[in-house]
Parts: C-alpha cells; sequence; structure tokens
C-alpha cells in the first residue's frame, strides 16, 4: 500500500477540526482502537474522519449511509496533497481509501430468517448475504481503519451487527463519525455508543459553531394552522365519538366500580400498592409510573382528581388531560381491574371499550390499550393547510429578499404510495403531504419558480423546466434530456437518460445559480449528505422527531455560503392543530420533540434548547389557543425581515463556555426588583415588624419625663420642670420619626413581596455554604424575556451544578409537595404611604398586644433537606436575605405533619414557575 504519512488535507485544519483529531489521538494513545466523534453538520467531518485514519497509516475502509455521501469521500480524498494515491468504491479493498456504503455490507438473505442448523450466535452475520459476510471476511485479513460516517444508523439499524462485526476485528481501528449530539440519543443508544466506543470526543455544539463563525446565524420559526373546513369537519365527527368514550367513562355505573373511582384508589391513595402497610410514597409511584402520575395530575387540574399526598403541578400539569392521558389511565383501569373482574357487568364494560377504541385510534389487547396510526392524527399531519402555510411563509420570505431568496421544502414522501383509507375520501387528497402536492401549489404562486428533485423524480413549472433544460445543455453537454414541448403548461416531468446520481448535482447548481429559487424534496435526497451553500431558507414539512433527524435536516442550511458572506438562515416548522378534538395535538407534540434538545436563539438573544426559542410564549405541554394563531403567524412575519437582527443576536465573535446552563422562569404578578448587585436587605420581615427591631426605651423615658414635669410643676418648680418636658417631646418626636421609618420600609417590604431574587440568593448561599455548588449569590444571574418573565439561572457553573440550583430554586417557589422541611416567610400588611398610617404601623407595641404577620410557607429544597445542618443553613441563608425565621419546621414532626397537610399544594407565591435548558 502506498506510504500515507507525507499527505496532508487539501484545505487548512479549523480549530475545532483540530481539537477533534487531538481528542481521537489521546483516545488512541491510552491503547483504545474505537473513537466515536461528534461534529456538527457543516463541521467538515469528513476530512476529520481522513485524517485521523491517514495518521494511523493502514487502509482506510470508509462506509457511508448513501452513495452520495460515498462520493463526497472519495472527493475529499482526492483534494489531499501533494498526490493521494486514488479511492476506490469497489469492494476487492486494494486501494489506500475504498468508500462503501452501508447497504454493502448490511443486505440480509431473507432464507437465513429462520436457521436450519440452530445457531445461536453471530445472529446478524449469518444472516447476512455471502457478499456480506465475504466483504467482513476480507476486513479481518489484515489491519485496517475502519471510518464510520453518520454512524448513528449503525444505532438505528445496525448496532447489533457492528457488534458482531468489531468482534470479528480484533486488529481494526474504527472511528465513529456523526452529527447527533449525546444529549438526542436515547438511554438504548448510548448504552450501545459506551459498549460498542467507550468514552465519546465530543467537538462544538451548534451553537458554538456560530459564534465561532464556522456556521451561519439562524432562526428557528413556527406557523400554527388549522386544519382545512372540509378536514375540519370530518375531525368534528371523530371528536364526538371520543366524547361518547369519556362521557362513558366517568358514569359512575359503567361498571361495578367506576372509572375516576377506580383512578382514586390507585393513582391518589394508592391503595393497590399499599398491602397491610401504609401507602406507596408519591415520588416512588411517578418514579415507577411516571406516564401514569402525569397523567393523573392533568386529571387534578382538570377537576376530576384530588391532588395525590405529595405532590406537586409542574408546568408540563396545568393543561387539560390529551387523549393519550384518558388511554394512560384506561389501560390500567381495563387491565388491572375490568379484566380481572368475574362480574358481568366490568366483562360488559370491558366489550365496550373494546369496541369503541379503533375508531380513535387505539386498540384493547390482552396486555392492555395499544396506540395505532391514528386516522386522526394522520388528517392533521398531512392537512392541505399545511401546504398554503408553506406557500404563505415563502411568498413572505420573498418579498424579504428578493432574488436572494434559496429555500428548501422538505417532505416525508414524493407522493402517496397506497390508496386513501375509504373513511378519508374526499378528506385528504390522494397525495396529502407529499412532495408533488407542494410543487403543485408552489408553482402557482409568482416568483418562486420550485423544482421538485426526488431519487425518481424531476419536475417543475414547463417555464422552470425548460430553463433547466437550457442549464443543463451548457454545463452538461453529454447528457441527453427529452425536449420540454413548447406548447406544455403547468407542471411537467424532466426526463432523460440519467439517474439520481447525476440529476441532483445538476439540480443542485442550477438551484444555486438562481434558476429556481424553492427546491422541493424528501429527506432521503435532500437531507443528510446534500449539500449547497446557498440555502438560506428551509420549510420542515416532515413528521421526523428523531435528534439525528432533526439535526441533519436544519444542517442542510446553516452552511456559511462564500458568495455571501453575511448569510443568516431561516429554518421554519409547519404545525398544524385541531384545538377541539383530544388528539388534535399530535402535530404539536412533533414539534415539541424536534425543539427539546436543539439550541436556538431568541429575541432577546438567549441561546436556549425547546420551543421558546421560536417565541417565548410557546409552551412544551400545550398548544395555544387557535384563536391566538393570527397574532402569532403575523409575528412570525415580521421576522422575516429581521435577518441582521438574528446575527446581532447571536453576536458571532463574542466568547462562550460551550456548555447548558439550568434555568428556572418565573411568570406571574410576584414582583421582581433588579439589582446590579446581590446585596442582602438592611432588614427583612420578622413576626412582630422588621428583624432590626429592639425594644427602644424612649416611649417608656418620655412617659417618665412627662410624670417628673408634672411633679416638678406641682411642686413649683417652674422653669426647670421645662427641661424634662423638652426633652420627652424630644424623645418622642424621635421615636415617632423612627416608627415612621419603620412603617415606611414595611410598606416597601410589602408591596415588593415576595422578593424573589432575594429567594434565588438565599438558594444559592444556603447550597454554597452546604458544599453542593462552588458559587453562592453572586453567582446568580437574573434577566427578563421577551413576554416580561424572569428567568433565575446559575452562571459559570457546569450542567450538572447549574441544574441542582436551578431545581432547588424550582422547590422553593414551588407549591410544596412532599418536603422533609418547610420554612416560613412573614408578609407584612402594606400601611399605604401616609403619614399617620406608616406611624402606627411602626410603633411596635408590646408583644403581648402585637399581632403577628401572616406567613406563607415554603419548601426546604431536598438537596438541603437530607440533614438538619444543610435545613439550618438554608435557614441562616433565608433570615439575611428574606425573613426573620427561626428555625425550619421537621414535617415527619406531629406539628410540621399538620401543618404540611394545610399548606401541600398551596402555592407561597402568585407566580408559576418553569425550568429551562439555555446556553453560555
Amino acid at each position: 500500500m502506498a506510504d500515507l504519512a507525507g499527505l496532508r488535507p487539501g484545505v487548512a485544519l479549523r480549530r475545532h477540526q483540530v481539537d477533534a483529531l487531538d481528542g481521537v489521538g489521546k483516545v488512541l494513545a491510552r491503547g483504545g482502537r474505537r473513537a466515536w466523534v461528534v461534529l456538527p453538520p457543516g463541521a467538515g467531518k469528513t476530512v476529520v474522519g481522513l485524517e485521523a485514519a491517514r495518521r494511523l497509516g493502514q487502509p482506510i475502509v470508509a462506509f457511508a449511509p448513501n452513495t452520495a455521501i460515498q462520493g463526497q469521500w472519495l472527493a475529499e480524498w482526492s483534494r489531499f496533497t501533494p498526490d493521494p494515491p486514488a479511492g476506490s468504491a469497489d469492494r476487492g479493498l486494494d486501494a489506500a481509501l475504498t468508500a462503501l456504503t452501508y447497504q454493502s455490507l448490511a443486505t440480509f438473505d431473507p432464507d437465513a430468517e429462520i436457521d436450519p442448523d440452530g445457531h445461536d450466535r453471530d445472529v446478524h452475520i449469518h444472516r447476512l448475504r455471502s457478499s456480506g459476510r465475504e466483504l467482513v471476511d476480507a476486513l479481518g485479513r489484515r489491519p485496517v481503519t475502519l471510518v464510520l460516517d453518520e454512524c448513528h444508523h449503525l444505532l438505528d439499524v445496525w448496532g447489533e451487527l457492528l457488534a458482531e462485526v468489531l468482534e470479528r476485528l480484533p486488529d481494526a481501528t474504527v472511528i465513529g463519525l456523526t452529527a447527533t449530539p449525546p444529549s438526542a440519543l436515547t438511554r438504548d443508544e448510548r448504552a450501545l455508543v459506551d459498549r460498542l466506543f467507550g468514552r465519546m470526543v465530543t467537538g462544538p455544539s451548534i451553537p458554538a459553531m456560530v459564534r465561532e463563525g464556522e456556521l451561519v446565524p439562524f432562526a428557528e420559526l413556527a406557523w400554527l394552522t388549522t386544519p382545512t373546513g372540509r378536514e375540519q369537519a370530518w375531525l368534528a365527527a371523530q371528536a364526538e365519538r371520543f366524547a361518547d368514550l369519556t362521557a362513558d367513562l366517568v358514569d359512575p355505573g359503567f361498571a361495578t366500580v367506576g372509572f375516576l373511582p377506580w383512578l382514586d384508589r390507585y393513582a391518589v391513595r394508592r391503595e393497590h400498592l399499599a398491602g397491610e402497610g401504609p401507602a406507596v410514597p408519591w415520588h416512588r409511584f411517578a418514579r415507577e409510573h411516571p406516564e401514569v402520575a402525569d397523567a393523573a395530575l392533568r386529571f387534578h387540574h382538570a377537576g376530576m382528581l384530588e391532588l395525590p399526598d405529595g405532590a406537586r403541578l409542574h408546568e408540563r400539569h396545568r393543561h387539560p388531560p390529551t387523549a393519550d392521558d384518558w388511554m394512560r389511565l384506561l389501560h390500567v383501569y381495563a387491565r388491572r381491574f375490568l379484566a380481572r373482574s368475574d362480574d358481568p357487568r366490568d366483562a360488559h364494560a370491558y366489550d365496550s371499550v373494546r369496541a369503541a377504541l379503533p375508531g380513535i385510534g387505539y386498540r384493547l389487547t390482552r396486555h392492555g390499550v395499544r396506540s395505532g396510526r391514528s386516522p386522526v392524527d394522520r388528517v392533521i399531519a398531512r392537512s392541505a393547510a399545511k401546504i398554503d402555510a408553506a406557500g404563505r411563509i415563502l411568498t413572505a420570505e420573498h418579498e424579504a429578499l428578493g432574488e436572494l431568496l434559496r429555500a428548501v421544502v422538505i417532505c416525508d414522501h414524493e407522493q402517496a404510495r397506497a390508496t386513501l383509507p375509504s373513511g378519508l375520501v374526499g378528506v385528504l387528497d390522494a397525495d396529502a403531504g407529499s412532495a408533488r402536492l407542494a410543487l403543485r401549489h408552489l408553482a402557482t404562486l409568482p416568483g418562486l419558480r420550485p423544482l421538485l428533485v426526488t431519487g425518481r423524480t424531476v419536475a417543475a413549472d414547463a417555464a422552470v423546466a425548460r430553463a433547466f433544460f437550457e442549464y443543463a445543455a451548457r454545463v452538461a453537454a453529454d447528457l441527453r434530456l427529452d425536449p420540454i414541448p413548447s406548447d406544455a403548461t403547468g407542471v411537467v416531468q424532466i426526463t432523460g437518460g440519467w439517474t439520481s446520481r447525476r440529476w441532483v448535482p445538476l439540480a443542485t447548481g442550477f438551484y444555486a445559480a438562481g434558476g429556481s429559487l424553492t427546491l422541493i424534496g424528501t429527506r432521503a435526497i435532500l437531507g443528510e449528505g446534500w449539500d449547497c451553500a446557498a440555502v438560506n431558507t428551509l420549510v420542515d414539512l416532515t413528521e421526523a422527531t428523531t435528534g439525528t433527524s432533526v439535526v441533519q435536516l436544519r444542517g442542510r442550511a446553516l452552511r456559511r455560503d462564500p458568495g455571501r458572506p453575511g448569510k443568516v438562515a431561516h429554518t421554519w416548522s409547519v404545525v398544524c392543530v385541531a384545538d377541539d378534538h383530544p388528539k388534535g395535538a399530535a402535530d404539536f407534540e412533533r414539534f415539541v420533540r424536534k425543539h427539546d434538545a436543539y439550541y436556538g436563539v431568541t429575541e432577546q438573544g438567549n441561546v436556549m434548547a425547546g420551543v421558546t426559542h421560536v417565541d417565548p410564549a410557546l409552551s412544551a405541554y400545550a398548544a395555544p389557543p387557535s384563536a391566538e394563531f393570527d397574532r402569532f403567524n403575523q409575528r412570525m412575519l415580521l421576522r422575516c425581515g429581521t435577518r441582521d437582527q438574528v446575527r446581532e443576536l447571536w453576536r458571532v465573535g463574542e466568547p462562550y463556555a460551550d456548555r447548558p446552563v439550568h434555568a428556572v422562569r418565573v411568570v406571574g404578578r410576584a414582583p421582581v426588583r433588579a439589582r446590579a448587585a446581590p446585596r442582602p436587605p438592611a432588614v427583612v420581615p420578622a413576626r412582630l415588624g422588621l428583624s432590626t427591631d429592639t425594644r427602644t426605651p424612649w416611649p417608656v423615658a418620655a412617659v417618665v419625663t412627662a410624670i417628673a414635669a408634672i411633679a416638678f410643676l406641682a411642686a413649683g418648680a417652674g422653669a426647670v420642670a421645662a427641661v424634662p418636658v423638652i426633652a420627652a417631646l424630644l424623645c418622642t418626636s424621635a421615636y415617632a420619626g423612627q416608627a415612621h421609618r419603620r412603617g415606611r420600609l414595611l410598606h416597601e417590604i410589602a408591596v415588593s413581596t415576595p422578593d424573589v431574587p432575594a429567594i434565588a440568593y438565599a438558594t444559592a448561599d444556603a447550597l454554597h455554604a452546604a458544599g453542593k455548588i462552588d458559587r453562592g449569590a453572586e453567582a446568580v444571574t437574573i434577566a427578563p424575556d421577551e413576554t416580561g418573565a424572569w428567568q433565575f439561572r446559575l452562571t459559570g457553573a457546569d450542567p450538572a451544578v447549574s441544574e441542582r440550583y436551578a431545581t432547588a430554586l424550582d422547590e422553593v417557589l414551588s407549591p410544596p409537595a412532599d418536603p422533609r422541611y418547610l420554612i416560613g416567610r412573614y408578609v407584612p400588611p402594606d400601611p399605604g404611604t401616609r403619614w399617620p398610617a406608616t406611624l402606627l404601623a411602626g410603633w411596635r407595641p408590646p408583644a403581648r398586644w402585637a399581632r403577628p404577620h401572616a406567613v406563607a410557607y415554603h419548601a426546604v429544597p431536598a438537596a438541603l433537606a437530607e440533614h438538619r445542618r444543610h435545613a439550618d443553613l438554608f435557614t441562616r441563608a433565608w433570615r439575611r436575605w428574606v425573613s426573620d425565621w427561626p428555625r425550619p419546621v421537621y414535617t415527619r414532626s406531629p406539628e410540621g405533619s399538620l401543618l404540611l397537610a394545610s399548606r401541600r399544594g398551596v402555592s407561597p407565591l402568585d407566580a408559576r414557575t418553569a425550568l429551562r435548558l439555555t446556553w453560555e
């Protein structure tokens, strides 16, 4: 084999590429033979993989998910200098670089599904066709470096096969490359990576690449729509079926034990788990049955169940129950009660449920309720309203960019491969949701010049097709395409002696040159492996929600364009919601999953994960009402013309830490007093007034002096008596002034109570004193968002520490659930600002006459409730920042349990909290 030592990449390596190569080098230097490298789309993974493999000096075999990416490996290798040996796509493995597709290895033999010899190991390799097994054998004949590009595919489909292949190749060095961040992997996928590769080599995140200028700034936008009138009418009829089922379920006579009474036993009182002892604590029930617990709490929010002891409502619970919530609870009811009962009434109820569920997209089996692809979800996901929305989005983007627009519309499929179910005929178009339908609609809109490119078809409006024909004749003279008839109108297909390997790059070049302003296709062609630096607008019409598909799809628009240094990308999600149907939010839930671990920039310049980076008013747990859609969409359309502002929001070139930070978002009427720096207040509310109040002798002195003056006057002391009288008056005046000032302080405290920042600072100081976090109040950052809500986070902390702080603060601000300790916050009444009222409020009578201030009770966070000494540290910080409360209340004592019972679930302040994930 040719010597590879003298070769170098054809381009200068960027900093993150050098760091990734160093990371691989460290793994191999420690004796490892496998490395898993994570780099975002556009970061140059191919160069990193080739250079890492070249340094090992062994034959390189690169596997790619499709032929387009396979070709990119060969092309990148040819750019190495000074004179690289030729790469090959031949399975003979004779070249310095062999680039193959995964399909060349993982093609299974259907006849091997049943093993007549009873083999029980290497089952996947045994099932391979002979060519696949021969390739595995060839790889094992000598040391090689395997480079697995976009290796997340292995986790999806061929993970166990990979394990068997690597077991057969003990001398191979394996480098896996992926754009899927660790946070987007499922638990099983992460476990497989750990087992096969060990520690990951993680490169910069997408936000870091934007700050570095390696990827372009971008904004995530959305369009919310409702189904068409025809679709709405059909959905209304389906909603009636669901309403009938739920009405039957809540009827007390539905079975011997009704649905809601049984749920009260099961989820609220948890009698099924109690046995001979006390009921299982809520936190254990919620840990073991998280989906059932969440559904039960949403039923409580809707007024159908009591709040279980120890439960606390979070943001995700403050919404009406969904159809899936009903089904989760029906699942346990049917399986644990109806199916086990011998009573004929319960058997009849079971049969009624089984008959009703298929009509709403579910089935009742012996294993319980199972979800199928609901026709309701199909109508919503493929609604004609979504195609119309794509047109409105692109029209607005075209108005903003003109001929500079380069849009891509991504669909799940080119055209429907199966006929519509009879129940949907007349409801949906036969090609609903397809790329072909998108082409037909967008071709009617002025200026967009759409071009359809899939693995089977190239099509466009006749005028665009003729322009493409002329372009192909100029740049590919050897290609013979069928001419477009001069009298052709409407959408036509472009045909000729070619394949997708030829027409995809031609269509891409035509589009980049401005022949088309809108490319329409599927994820298979215009997703992973397709590159066009000109793309500046992407419209996502797909249903794919995996972390891999989200990162790959959005990466198509983030590459830098040498021809437009100021490029800013817009990525649009089109979401259809039928808010009058229990399953009408399925498309919105997909939208939430797409953004769950994906970062974007808000209009305040905060980089956040989740749908709040699209709009801070959005919640991950419920779609907004359809009445608000028009206003929401108008806000989105206004942002079409703000690309320069998006660039400023990303602060390209500024320093960053590249780490996630957990934050608490506080919404409500609870006021926030902004502070330049955290400084404890001079006084805090106490049981009787303020924390600095002491028994002053002035009133007593004034009275004693006045009595003495009267005695002197009675004795005829004359002018001498004036001295104590004047002293009495001065004493009284001074005390009145002090009382007035105390009254004004009480007013200021009352109007700002609760002082949420003070609670945030106290929590940070207590955690710091307990050794739970590295810094205290000085590390707390408080900032408003676009809606007027406030975000609290710990800066300069690693993700685990910031999460610990955010979780603790959320517990303190939220209604107590089942804390070990409670702490009180005195709430003084507001005396107002007028002088007599402040004087009376500031006057402190003897304790037996005084009226104590009201008390609001907060939970001591779990992180500080494990030991009494930690709870005391929290109390010390609380007295310094918030309120002069003497000691924490232990809720396992008789007195504490009664107090907790009266305060459980009661909000200590007029605000709601939500946890958020940000980036810095």
